[in-house]
């Protein structure tokens, strides 16, 4: 899940006025407007809720960034461990994480799961999210890990859904051929596709597909996975 895409906006920032932090339970309240802003028409019920992220605050909250702008969240990367088996994928976002999306978490897991990655749409297009991202990365390596894998929503299959079917649509942002607020600012910072989620997450967007997306840790000792 993510929407850290670039669209218009009209706030005036750069990014040496963001500062990235990790989650604190003071915090949840301003994030959960984040995400119900970010996510309109997505079921309130599978996005993060207060409680949500304030469980987040116990369990990991050294996964879980938040950027600041003047002192405010305006963004988040949110993430758990947890071991993957590539050879049986499919999944939704609540089976896999569990509870409060943070339930599951294993701090012995080989990868990171990003369970969501968001921006307010008037501070996208200022380099918060890939502050965000390689805050993620840089957690990875510092820990060892394999990589980051992540149910990537597509909310540009909206415009799209009623001339051709989703894997159609995945194929050509992976050509470069269409544009998706989501998935190409993946691909931009090293993401690679492996597969399709049916029913991720309930969302009109995208019909509840998502894309499987890894990057993968090269400094990990661990065999990388086939694609």
């Amino acid at each position: 899940m993510g929407n850290p895409g670039r669209q218009p906006v009209g706030v005036v920032l750069s990014v040496s006025e963001v500062t990235i932090v990790n989650l604190e339970a003071d915090m949840a309240a301003d994030l959960e407007h984040i995400e119900l802003t970010c996510f309109p028409m997505a079921n309130p019920d599978d996005l993060l809720s207060k409680d949500d992220i304030l469980a987040y605050a116990d369990v990991f909250p050294e996964g879980y960034f938040v950027a600041l702008a003047n002192g405010r969240p305006v963004g988040m990367g949110a993430g758990i461990y947890l071991d993957f088996d590539f050879d049986h994928p499919q999944h939704n976002i609540a089976g896999i994480t569990g509870e409060h999306q943070c339930a599951n978490h294993d701090p012995d897991g080989d990868w990171y799961y990003g369970t969501d990655i968001t921006v307010l749409p008037e501070y996208r297009g200022r380099g918060i999210g890939g502050m965000l991202y390689e805050k993620r990365k840089g957690l990875v390596i510092r820990d060892g890990k394999r990589g980051i894998i992540a149910g990537g929503s597509l909310p540009g299959y909206f415009q799209h859904k009623g001339r051709m079917p989703i894997d159609e649509y995945v194929s050509r942002v992976v050509a470069g051929q269409l544009h998706d607020p989501t998935l190409t600012f993946q691909l931009s910072h090293g993401f690679e596709v492996r597969g399709l989620l049916e029913n991720y997450l309930e969302d009109e967007a995208d019909d509840g597909w998502a894309t499987l997306i890894v990057w993968e840790n090269r400094s990990s000792s661990t065999p990388t996975i086939d694609p």
